[in-house]
């Protein structure tokens, strides 16, 4: 009985822990999936392995993220031994995202996403819009009718900023709906809606990605001066390319009040140099030139005034930091402030509505393709 007993144990002790020996490496791993700090132990310490047994250099290492089809497969081959993967090939759907591949590029969409959302709406036979807002269009928190089900808004809103992934020309209106998911009303609902018939008239656009693109980076910056009539905050966006191709874009309310126009703008500048500061690291890191000083164009002469020139200093104490940084970036040669006309801000389209015409302009500008599907 008793060595019955440890025997049993045993089996308890070889079940809560997996035992790996690559020639005289052991690694216990835990099977518990919600161990995810041991199994990212476990994957860290196997690849060092593999680059120490196979005397790969950084060099070579970086090819894993890159296009090394080699490198790649004998990744892949190697977590095949430790955790037995099943290699599908190339990635064409997933969680909604759509991905094609030829010699000229990645072409990214979401328009099966589009058409389940404009099914669950019941919105197929609606008609479609040309803007996902009319222009000049703002919300606020009314004391309009409450929705009897706002779990359907926070829903849809939800959706749509999954959707703002492969869709920045949404960015801007589901930065405004977001901002009522606790407590949505019918006028809300009838914004939300809107988007979706925009959606609807224009499901299969998205993003392509050259497979040969420069790798100068270009910025715009821009702000909506005290948008928000609620809050009386103002409103920054801005986007960075890539060459021709859009890699980073963002629409945010800014935390505080700003006084001026060029207060806020400068604010927004800061926020659009740190996200420049962390791509071109990036860029690095994957082996990729970052050429300098980049490109940032903005539209507020005062803000120019204030980086090209430090008398002016003297009068922004009150955004200090922010001054000193886009300043210090300016002097390191990483940035080059360009005064941009108002009508070619491409940022504008992540802080404003814009009318129909200019709107699809900077669509095309923004690199949003039209895909037409193909035979089913």
């Amino acid at each position: 009985m008793a060595l019955m007993e440890k025997r049993k144990a045993q089996n308890s002790n070889n079940q809560s822990f997996n035992t790996i020996e690559r020639e005289g490496h052991i690694v216990a791993a835990a099977e518990d999936p919600m161990n995810k700090r041991a199994i990212s132990e476990i994957v860290k310490a196997e690849f060092q392995r593999l680059v120490a047994e196979n005397n790969i250099n950084q060099s070579s290492f970086d090819q894993f993220s890159g296009t090394s089809s080699t490198q790649i497969a004998e990744v892949k081959r190697y977590l095949d031994q430790l955790f037995t993967i099943k290699d599908l090939g190339p990635a064409r759907y997933f969680l909604g995202l759509e991905i094609a591949r030829a010699s000229e590029g990645i072409a990214l969409t979401q328009s099966k996403y589009v058409q389940d959302i404009v099914h669950d709406l019941k919105l197929t036979e609606a008609r479609s819009t040309a803007t996902p807002l009319p222009p000049g269009f703002k919300l606020t928190s009314t004391l309009d009718q409450p929705l009897p089900q706002p779990a359907m808004y926070r829903r849809l809103v939800g959706r749509l900023l999954y959707l703002n992934f492969t869709r920045p020309d949404i960015s801007h209106t589901v930065q405004q709906l977001s901002q009522f998911v606790q407590s949505p009303c019918k006028n809300h609902w009838d914004a939300a809606t809107h988007v979706v018939k925009y959606l609807k008239g224009s499901p299969q656009k998205g993003f392509f990605f050259p497979a040969h693109i420069s790798s100068n980076l270009v910025a715009y910056c821009d702000t909506d001066w005290a948008f928000c009539p609620n809050t009386r905050k103002s409103l920054a966006g801005y986007c960075i390319f890539l060459g021709k191709a859009l890699i980073s874009w963002k629409t945010k309310k800014q935390n505080i009040v700003s006084r001026s126009t060029a207060e806020a703008e400068y604010r927004a500048m800061g926020t659009t140099s740190c996200e420049l500061v962390w791509v071109a690291a990036l860029l690095q890191d994957l082996g990729i030139k970052v050429y300098c000083p980049i490109p940032f164009y903005y539209d507020n002469k005062a803000a120019m005034h204030i980086v090209s020139n430090p008398v002016f200093h003297e009068r922004t104490k009150h955004l200090e930091i922010d001054c000193r940084l886009v300043r210090n970036y300016y002097k390191f040669g990483f940035l080059n402030p360009v005064s941009v006309y108002s009508k070619d801000q491409l940022a504008d389209i992540f802080t404003r509505p814009l009318r129909g015409p200019l709107f699809h302009s900077f669509l095309s500008k923004l690199g949003l393709i039209n895909f037409v599907a193909g035979p089913a």
